[in-house]
């Protein structure tokens, strides 16, 4: 049996964690690209589309701040269940988008869902090294980092065709279910997800507690450098506006939607087994990286050259292989220098700028959307993010991950 599927059957805390974010992640495609395709259909204008893909990723990313704080005060694991079952409550607001008129109540549902994802994604990223044994880290991060692209596959994919079948409203409902499922997996983890703490240190306020975290990542370049990768995948994730309106540029509609993130979804989720090997080594994290946002901006570029649907496919498949293998070689870099106390607030600031460059990306395409054609902006958001990745890696090529973190400078304040 191979270690990365070894310890998914031996460890049953991480199983539940992992089963949890499965479901998390599926409900989260099973929503949307439902909605995606009904927006454009309801108001005849692809901004709604947009507007709620920026929403998502901007609400996120404003609270991400704060909620690090709170993954590394509270209990990491009642944080997720309290989400879950907020998120099962915005996405019941969904069943009332039902025209033009009531468009509006989709960027309130997929609000509250955000805010309860901006909750959820620190404890849960923070919890992962508390249910792994450290020899089993590189392959539990190999497949946590599997987690959302297994579901945009299954989520993007059933949820589109049934959409397609039964309607939007029967995704949203089934949705709702799967997050009410998540929070009982949650219930049912039984380590501690967060290391003791010392009673004789004094747990910093908000403000002060942002501050720790912004100070501690701003006098480590290395850390530094792993909490600004992901921004170059985000800030080409304007593409995502463009899927329902590439499918009915091809003429394949919902199912069509459905495949493209299905296909997206199946590169992240293929990108973090492959990268099973740079895992183990160190030494090859920094060039992975840079390899990986290539991969994602020049795959996008031949998407918007290609005229075939099939082969479109496998470019938007070959894009988020590079985007999966990103996410999952960053976590794992960071897992490695970040200490317990701080990793809540770290982790959340890492996902914050990646979910800014999102929201940036989203806004421009929103803005242009109807205006520009389809190809262009594919092919803009693709060079954009092949431009960070060279930034990126001549500003880091000084850097090295080999060196130890000592124990004395990962846990002190700066």
């Amino acid at each position: 049996m191979s270690p990365t599927v070894s310890v998914l059957v031996r460890n049953r805390d991480f199983r539940n964690l992992f089963l949890a974010e499965l479901v998390v992640f599926g409900a989260d495609w099973f929503v949307m690209v439902p909605l995606l395709v009904l927006l454009p259909e309801l108001t005849g204008s692809g901004v709604w589309g947009a507007l709620v893909l920026a929403v998502d990723t901007g609400m996120t990313a404003l609270l991400l701040p704060y909620t690090g704080t709170i993954a590394d005060r509270f209990d990491r694991r009642k944080i997720m269940m309290a989400a879950n079952l907020a998120a099962l409550a915005g996405i019941l607001l969904l069943l009332g988008v039902r025209s033009a008129g009531t468009a509006w109540l989709a960027l309130v549902s997929i609000a509250a869902v955000a805010v309860a994802k901006a909750f959820y994604s620190p404890a849960a990223q923070a919890a992962l090294p508390n249910v792994l044994d450290p020899d089993d880290l590189a392959a539990g991060n190999a497949i946590a980092g599997s987690a959302w692209g297994t579901m945009t596959v299954v989520g993007a994919s059933l949820g589109g065709m049934l959409s397609a079948a039964a309607g939007p409203y029967a995704s949203f409902w089934v949705a709702a279910v799967g997050l009410a499922g998540a929070a009982a997996l949650a219930a049912r983890i039984r380590r501690p997800l967060q290391a003791p703490r010392d009673p004789a240190v004094a747990v910093p306020r908000t403000w002060a507690a942002i501050r720790e975290a912004l100070g501690y990542i701003a006098h480590r370049p290395r850390v530094l450098a792993l909490v600004t990768v992901k921004s170059a995948v985000g800030l080409g994730n304007g593409v995502l506006t463009v899927f329902p309106l590439l499918a009915g540029l091809y003429g394949v509609g919902a199912i069509g939607t459905g495949l493209l993130f299905a296909f997206r979804g199946a590169g992240a989720l293929v990108g973090p087994i492959l990268m099973r090997r740079v895992l183990s080594n160190r030494a090859w994290l920094l060039t992975g990286l840079a390899l990986s946002m290539s991969l994602y901006g020049l795959a996008y570029v031949g998407v918007a050259v290609v005229n075939w649907f099939p082969l479109a496919l496998m470019l938007v498949f070959l894009a988020h292989l590079g985007g999966g293998s990103n996410w999952v070689l960053s976590n794992y870099a960071l897992q490695g220098e970040v200490p317990d106390r701080l990793r809540g607030r770290v982790f959340a600031t890492d996902m914050m700028l990646a979910t800014l460059a999102i929201s940036v990306s989203q806004l421009v395409v929103a803005l242009a959307v109807d205006t520009i054609d389809e190809r262009i902006v594919l092919a803009g958001c693709g060079l954009v993010t092949v431009v960070y990745a060279v930034g990126w890696r001549l500003a880091t090529r000084r850097l090295s991950l080999t060196d130890p973190v000592e124990e004395s400078e990962a846990c002190r304040t700066p």
